[in-house]
């Protein structure tokens, strides 16, 4: 590989959230955040805006919009128009601005569980009923049944939220199944919202990801995806997403806050989403080989879990993060107990899974390693 992400460089001190709550000598594998370098062409663009010197207000030109308009065509074969897009500063932002706009007083929402923590956070904060609807494993993935979603819906139930690629499960939800889930929220007259931040960290070879507003022009008018590259081009820390919808309504209410008490995204993280999504570009190649390097971690991860009789985990097709299940050490807190070993894991409990153990394996594979051995280690103790 011409770009070594077998490179470590050391991120403690550097006010990294992963990296400096733990002491030094805990290796950290919690926050979805990898150690990879971001793509030097970004960088170096990043490094001449600074130099011009004045870092004044900017905004989303034309040029850019349409730069996503033909991002979107050229990485999932889906055409839409740049007046659908909207710019927030984060996929969190987007969950939260869903529940507080979308949702009336008395409405309530479907969430999906396992998930990432700011789906339950944005109607909790909000103040809005919700229910939970589970993803099991069934041949080896976690979905949804519509048959659950079916006895959890309501009358007042007017938002569903999916987070695709699955995070903490990985699953790439087919084409099928989205227009199956698609056609439950248009029977119920739900607005379907989907997180797809992992889009372009698919790691089995042949799959594709289905944007949600590239199914069907029904289903484009009662939805929205929230979309960015913060994680496949690792620049969380200046980060920008963007709504993608249709329905002018949706988009009025999840942008009455912004300025108000949403900022709007800063020009670093305009010019480094711009630079990631350039066709032709350096970064093309730094795409493809941190594929290839994270799905031979995730490969180690799943080889090295199936030896531990303790645990086990599905198959991950997508994103840098293992989601392991540790019923079986029958522990009143598995995250406790590894940290205690000397490896940081967000706990289970984030995602309403108490013996479930989250793993970022994006990371060099020697650090990877380390912490596999001392996972191994403290399974063999009880």
């Amino acid at each position: 590989m011409s770009n070594s992400f077998d490179q470590i460089i050391s991120r403690k001190n550097t006010q990294s959230i992963r990296w400096d709550k733990y002491p030094a000598d805990v290796i950290p594998l919690w926050v979805a955040d990898m150690d990879f370098i971001c793509p030097q062409f970004i960088l170096d663009g990043l490094q001449k805006r600074l130099q011009h010197g004045i870092l004044g207000y900017t905004y989303a030109s034309e040029t850019f919009k349409q730069k996503i308009v033909d991002y979107i065509d050229r990485q999932y074969g889906c055409l839409i128009e740049k007046e659908w897009i909207t710019f927030l500063p984060s996929v969190v932002s987007g969950l939260h601005l869903a529940a507080q706009h979308l949702l009336g007083s008395s409405d309530h929402a479907l969430v999906p569980s396992p998930a990432y923590h700011h789906f339950y956070d944005s109607v909790n904060q909000a103040g809005k009923q919700f229910s939970e609807f589970h993803m099991t494993l069934k041949d080896g993935r976690w979905v949804f049944s519509i048959d659950e979603l079916e006895a959890l819906v309501k009358p007042n139930t007017r938002l569903l939220m999916l987070c695709n690629p699955h995070n903490p499960g990985g699953t790439v939800f087919r084409k099928e199944e989205l227009i199956e889930l698609s056609d439950f929220c248009l029977k119920h007259q739900i607005i379907l919202c989907t997180d797809e931040i992992h889009a372009d960290l698919i790691l089995d070879e042949g799959l594709r990801h289905t944007p949600l507003v590239g199914l069907n022009h029904l289903i484009t008018e009662n939805s929205f995806s929230l979309m960015s590259l913060n994680k496949v081009f690792n620049f969380p820390g200046i980060g920008l997403a963007w709504m993608v919808t249709k329905n002018v309504e949706i988009r009025r209410k999840m942008t009455a806050q912004i300025h108000a008490s949403v900022p709007e995204p800063n020009l670093f993280a305009y010019l480094a989403t711009e630079l990631a999504m350039t066709p032709d570009s350096p970064s093309s190649d730094w795409y493809k080989e941190l594929i290839i390097y994270l799905r031979h971690n995730r490969d180690l991860v799943e080889e090295r879990i199936k030896t531990i009789p303790q645990l086990s985990m599905a198959h991950l097709e997508s994103t840098y993060l293992a989601w392991i299940d540790a019923s079986q050490l029958q522990l009143t807190d598995p995250q406790e107990y590894f940290l205690k070993a000397g490896v940081a894991l967000s706990p289970g409990t984030q995602f309403r899974a108490p013996q479930f153990l989250r793993l970022n394996f994006g990371v060099p594979k020697t650090i990877l390693s380390q912490a596999l051995d001392r996972i191994e280690k403290a399974c063999q103790l009880i």
